[in-house]
């Protein structure tokens, strides 16, 4: 191990169990020294990464800018956020406040497997099946189930998880229509892969121009019948628009891994207290919609990955302040050497005018001054 790395130090907040294994076994040999905090990072508990210039969050803080305010007063200066995505943090305070936002990339595998697991689970009605047959009703669905092969499937965002999603559906012998915010030249137009794909799902980013990317308007625009995966961000798709076209049959069904605001509920055992969401609620109820609690992600190779990352931006971030301080330092001694030459000069050049004025010109006997080495008319 490097030992100049030995000063990088990362405070984990809202750490999980299975993180916590990972972070104490990868950090020693990264040279990271880690402060795992189970809870969720608020202001009340910002304090708790004093002496650390980083801190790690998971997708499900909140980051306020009260929260960036506090850690700033911590002395934090740089956030790396556990996922893929930064929407849940208030990037323009960040950067008010000095604070560097990093993320994290994970094997595209993980959401990319889940999102087939969804498709597949969706076309062939698995829920109710597993429902009735948990009730001991073994009979046939009502309706034979379409094979993946004849369906076109359109897939919007084409970054690494939708890519991968791309090649797995290749694999299925299906038609891929793939649309892009940056679409290429020659590329299938949103309208186009709205209208013509018999299952739509969703790999963009949650940004201001993506907020209810699926809005009402668009839903409509949906082939008949389509079915929705989403297992990029909830906020994508306004969910009270799609549980109308699902409860009015416009739609043949959804399987969201990510739902608006989900963060009240998140990783949370509600079966005692139900989360007072009308909405949740009236997903719950709809027989044609499979909801999971946002796990595309949690894979072993995409934890590792995660852990790995982390751990690498805050070491990189350390060094570069090190790096940054030690060029200070030396500007500042060059500077200070500098000054201190000029301030003999100066020294100098006051001696010297003292000197001759007190020193005056010099005479010879006789009374006349010296005119130069020859004398002078």
């Amino acid at each position: 191990m490097d030992t100049t790395l030995q000063t990088a130090k990362i405070a984990v907040f809202g750490v999980t169990e299975a993180e916590r294994a990972l972070f104490l076994a990868a950090a020693p040999p990264q040279g990271v020294a880690v402060r795992l905090v189970a809870e969720a990072l608020c202001p009340q508990n910002a304090w708790m990464a004093a002496g650390c210039p980083c801190v790690s969050v998971s997708h499900k803080a909140r980051v306020s800018g009260a929260c960036l305010a506090a850690l700033a007063r911590a002395g934090v200066g740089y956030l790396s956020t556990r996922s893929i995505g930064c929407d849940h943090i208030d990037l323009a305070a960040a950067k008010a406040l000095g604070i560097a936002v990093g993320n994290v990339a994970y094997s595209p595998g993980s959401v990319a497997d889940f999102t087939l697991l969804l498709l597949l689970m969706s076309l062939r009605q698995v829920q109710p099946m597993l429902h009735r047959a948990a009730a001991g009703d073994y009979r046939l669905p009502p309706h034979p189930a379409p094979e993946l092969c004849e369906l076109t499937v359109g897939v919007v965002g084409t970054g690494r998880i939708g890519r991968a999603v791309m090649a797995r559906l290749e694999g299925f012998g299906c038609r891929v229509l793939a649309y892009s915010r940056h679409q290429p030249a020659g590329g299938p137009s949103l309208n186009t892969v709205l209208a013509h794909s018999d299952v739509l799902t969703l790999h963009l980013p949650l940004c201001a121009d993506t907020y209810h990317f699926l809005d009402k308007a668009r839903l409509a625009q949906l082939k008949p019948g389509a079915i929705l995966i989403n297992t990029g961000r909830g906020e994508l798709v306004d969910t009270a628009a799609l549980a109308d076209a699902l409860e009015g049959g416009r739609l043949g069904g959804a399987a969201l891994d990510v739902v608006e605001d989900e963060r009240e509920y998140l990783y949370t055992d509600c079966r005692a207290a139900r989360p007072q969401s009308p909405l949740l609620a009236r997903l719950r109820a709809l027989p044609n919609l499979i909801l999971t609690p946002h796990v595309a992600f949690y894979t072993a190779p995409a934890l590792r990955d995660t852990v790995a990352q982390t751990l690498q931006n805050c070491r990189l971030y350390c060094q570069e302040r090190k790096g940054k301080n030690q060029n200070e330092r030396e500007e500042n001694k060059r500077d200070a050497e500098k000054r201190e030459e000029n301030e003999r000069d100066a020294d100098k050049r006051e001696e010297y005018k003292r000197n001759k004025g007190r020193n005056g010109p010099q005479k010879v006997a006789g009374g006349g001054a010296v005119r130069g080495m020859l004398g002078g008319a």
